[in-house]
């Protein structure tokens, strides 16, 4: 259940999980539930082995990049609260549930297509590479045409990833070059 949620947007996690699992709570109530929790998660979320030393390379040498997430802006600032330093190497950040041009959610590939869109040089769909952690990112990132490495919960069936361009277990083993960046150092 918990793979088929990754990528959605929050209204439709929430529908999906209050249907599912058959929950006599309204989308609100649910929903405020939740945020109780988030309160006390989010500000302890981690990075994954090997992001900060990836954007940070990347940023130093002039590549651009950005977050598509969707996540809501208000869940994306307490996730990152611990974060800042981070946050500095993204031009900007589509937070798919709170941002008006994002009308679906992952699997939909809009939230990756706005977030390049709003790049100044407008790169086309094919010159992006995204990195994911969810099958509905990687088919979002498929329907968008783009470049994909996924690096999933070891929980989920690889069967699902086959249309990634490259499956990983950590960020730690990514290699810019294969995809003509900069490499390390």
């Amino acid at each position: 259940m918990k793979a088929s949620l990754l990528g959605l947007r929050g209204q439709e996690c929430a529908n999906k999980i209050i249907r599912e699992l058959n929950i006599p709570l309204t989308e609100k109530e649910f929903t405020q539930e939740c945020n109780k929790i988030y309160e006390a998660v989010f500000p302890s979320v981690k990075l994954m082995p090997g992001a900060q030393k990836l954007a940070q390379h990347l940023y130093k040498k002039g590549v651009p990049l950005a977050i598509a997430t969707s996540s809501s802006q208000d869940s994306v600032a307490k996730k990152m609260q611990n974060h800042k330093e981070l946050l500095k190497c993204f031009h900007h950040i589509t937070a798919g549930s709170s941002d008006p041009e994002v009308t679906k959610g992952k699997p939909d590939p809009i939230t990756f297509l706005v977030c390049a869109s709003r790049f100044p040089d407008k790169p086309r769909p094919e010159d992006c590479l995204v990195l994911e952690d969810a099958v509905n990112g990687v088919k979002a990132a498929m329907a968008a045409k783009m470049q994909v490495v996924v690096v999933p919960d070891p929980r989920i069936d690889h069967e699902q990833l086959k249309d990634a361009t490259l499956v990983l277990k950590s960020l730690e083993d990514f290699k810019p070059e294969l995809f003509g960046l900069p490499g390390y150092d």
